[in-house]
């Protein structure tokens, strides 16, 4: 039996919908070996972030060496990454070991509003991560911060796509859930294909977790060899059933359920 074996290197989120622990469970759910290398621990729950404790350097580039030398994945992904130190930490691990398929979700903004991504780690972000990556995976106020362009129109989106595969990005999706409208339009772009993936908007609060969720199911699919365009439809999938089917915890954006794609409740098996 072939194992395949997914890396997550994120912060670790308390409340459990978001960080490595969306993670984990996504990638558990779509039958990838879940490990992670944890960059710093936040205490969160539904109601916002309310500290950032950041791992040393020391054990960040411990545990990356830790996977590097024994469980090399298949797929890794990043998240939350909290100064130019660490991107560059990272960034050189990633080179060192050769790992591929890469998706960068470049963690910025928490849904509450707390900065997790410092101001002078977006030039090593650009410079060093990015084109390293397989995908990456911004929302529209980040592909704004990293592009350094407003992205008003589906048009706006474009050019931004194509400037984050200028920065050396395979491929990037932006995704469309900020914008207004019945619909959300992710674009697709790998260089060549150009392709809006649509799918009608839910109306919730709870959506906590959605694009660690999203990038980690991609990540669970390219371990297992699926080619990038196909792995993001099957994360559009699994994140759409995820936020159809909200677990209803919490008092604020509560976290979307990691069961719903594989059509499993608490307490059942497969």
């Amino acid at each position: 039996m072939t194992v395949y074996k997914a890396l997550t290197i994120a912060g670790s989120d308390s409340g459990g919908g978001a960080g490595i622990q969306a993670d984990i469970k996504t990638f558990q759910e779509l039958g990838s070996y879940g490990m992670s290398v944890i960059t710093a621990v936040t205490a969160q729950n539904t109601l916002g972030v309310q500290g950032v404790y950041p791992v040393s350097m020391e054990g960040i580039v411990q545990q990356l060496d830790a996977i590097g030398q024994d469980l090399g994945p298949h797929a890794s992904k990043t998240g939350m990454l909290h100064s130019g130190e660490v991107i560059e930490a990272v960034s050189e691990r990633i080179h060192h070991y050769g790992w591929e398929n890469v998706v960068v979700d470049p963690v910025m903004i928490a849904k509450g509003g707390a900065e997790l991504l410092q101001d002078e780690a977006i030039r090593a972000l650009k410079e060093q991560l990015i084109p390293l990556s397989a995908v990456i995976t911004p929302n529209l106020p980040e592909a704004e911060v990293i592009t350094g362009i407003k992205i008003e129109t589906l048009d706006d989106r474009k050019d931004a796509s194509k400037m984050l595969i200028e920065m050396g990005a395979k491929s990037v999706v932006i995704k469309g859930g900020h914008a207004d409208g019945e619909q959300v339009i992710d674009l697709f772009y790998d260089g060549t294909t150009l392709e809006e993936m649509v799918s009608p908007r839910i109306e919730t609060s709870h959506t906590h977790g959605t694009g660690c969720t999203f990038s980690a199911a991609i990540t669970a699919q390219l371990a297992k060899g699926m080619d990038i365009r196909e792995a993001v439809k099957t994360a559009k999938a699994f994140i759409r059933a995820a936020i159809e089917n909200p677990l209803g915890i919490g008092n604020g954006h509560g976290p979307t359920n990691h069961w719903a794609y594989n059509k499993r409740t608490i307490g059942e098996s497969k």
